[in-house]
């Protein structure tokens, strides 16, 4: 099956070309962990965990609409935290974001760092488009 590898260009480019942002492969999307940063590559929204989360799930969109889907078609999310005090502004963006009916199953983690020191959430999800 034909894979598709594609970085929109309203998304900053993977740090060093190190991964893609989204592969499709048949009705499948993965998109790679999500975080906020502007365009050129630094974080925005520096210690304020609600606004970054609001960031990444504005990226998850823009993600979905170059393979010609939406937020709404996203099945599976894993989201990783920096601290326990980000919890729920995290999960008042992610309640925003994401549609009441079907939202998609979710695993949440609470972690030490990711991978650099001000970001404070990161999303990666699967989804399925079309029928």
């Amino acid at each position: 099956m034909a894979r598709e590898f594609l970085n929109p260009s309203e998304l900053a480019p993977p740090p060093q070309g190190l991964y893609n942002h989204v592969v499709k492969v048949g009705n499948q999307v993965f998109i790679a962990g999500q975080v906020s940063r502007g365009l050129d590559g630094n974080t925005i929204h520096v210690g304020d965990a609600k606004a970054q989360a609001q960031q990444v799930y504005t990226n998850i969109a823009t993600a979905m609409a170059s393979v010609g889907g939406s937020i709404k078609d996203v099945v599976k999310s894993t989201t990783y935290v920096v601290g326990r005090e980000n919890l729920t502004p995290v999960r008042e963006a992610r309640l925003e974001a994401l549609p009441e009916e079907g939202r998609c199953t979710s695993t949440t983690v609470l972690v030490a760092g990711l991978a650099a020191p001000d970001l404070l959430v990161e999303v990666e999800v699967q989804a399925i488009i079309g029928d």
